[in-house]
């Protein structure tokens, strides 16, 4: 077990774990900033844990849940407060309702993650400070030390598989539930850069066409809170046109950005569209959270290949826009 200390300081109000590991510090962050690779270690065993949001950025949010043998569910969320790229983490760490909303009656708890590097691979120490010692005595009771053990023990495992995760991959999709999928690509760029190509309506036109063979004549840009924008698309005879519009919900450039999207020419409820974008050592890890009104919607749009265009046009905007 890469764990070799946990201690309780009733007197400040604190636990502390220490785990060692095998792999660069790098590689550790970066298994905290992927939410690919958090929910395979974060929980105990036998408890896997779904994050249907990551904003891994001060002043964001996670929203996660996690699934018991029996089916049963335990939300959670993170508010960060303070994110030093490598070396630091701080949380607001919440139990919460299943709508992502903070449940008042449970213990709201203070996490610090440190990030160091070691002689043999880094070392990671987490800090948690309660409100309280009933709050710290009722938190211990429910088992955290030994969940967090055991999510160590975890974590040893996904630091060591690097293929699963490795810049060069193919966008992929992940069903997280009957009306969420996630959509995870690592693009060459900056996050920076990656908010320009998807905000700037002449970068747009020259990477956002999915297969080849299509143009992109209409690209309208929401620029605050509350405008719509509108993207249409035709093939190169100037035929079968389509396209989507909708709403800009939420903006937190350049790392989260949430619209509505609903076919041009269809009715019905729209899907929600939730782009994250997160640093990591081999450019932007983007992510997109797609929230469907139901189960028969997100089957027949994964079934029209969208994540295979989403690919193609990820390709052409690292080799036109961002080189």
């Amino acid at each position: 077990m890469p764990v070799t200390s946990v201690s309780t300081d009733p007197e400040s109000l604190t636990t502390t774990l220490i785990a060692d590991f095998a792999a660069p510090v790098e590689r550790l962050w970066e298994a905290y900033a992927d939410p690919r690779q958090i929910e395979r270690f974060w929980g105990p065993e036998g408890w896997p844990a779904t994050f249907t949001r990551h904003d891994f950025a001060v002043g964001g949010r996670s929203h996660y849940y996690m699934t018991g043998p029996d089916g049963e569910q335990f939300h959670g969320l993170w508010e960060y407060v303070e994110l030093e790229p490598h070396a630091r983490v701080t949380v607001h760490d919440k139990f919460a309702s299943s709508a992502g909303v903070e449940d008042p009656d449970m213990p709201a708890l203070h996490m610090t993650l440190r990030f160091e590097s070691t002689e043999g691979g880094s070392r990671l120490t987490t800090v948690t400070t309660f409100a309280s010692i009933e709050a710290l005595n009722e938190v211990l009771a429910m088992g955290a030390v030994e969940g967090a053990e055991s999510s160590m023990g975890q974590l040893e495992g996904v630091l060591a598989d690097l293929a699963s995760f490795a810049a060069g991959r193919a966008a992929e999709a992940q069903i997280l539930s009957d009306t969420q999928v996630r959509v995870s690509r690592v693009v060459r760029g900056t996050p920076e850069q990656v908010w320009q190509a998807h905000h700037d309506p002449e970068l747009m036109k020259r990477w956002l066409l999915g297969p080849d063979g299509w143009t992109m004549p209409v690209c309208e840009i929401a620029q605050e809170v509350g405008d719509t924008y509108r993207n249409e698309w035709e093939d190169e005879n100037g035929e079968n046109r389509f396209g989507f519009a909708g709403e800009l919900l939420a903006s937190e450039p350049p790392f989260r950005e949430v619209t509505t999207e609903s076919m041009l020419g269809m009715e019905g409820e729209p899907n929600i569209n939730e782009m994250t974008l997160i640093p990591v050592d081999d450019g932007t890890l983007l992510t997109v959270v797609v929230t469907y009104p139901n189960a028969e919607v997100r089957d027949i749009v994964l079934g029209t290949g969208m994540v295979d265009g989403m690919e193609t046009s990820y390709a052409r905007l690292e080799e036109t826009v961002l080189g």
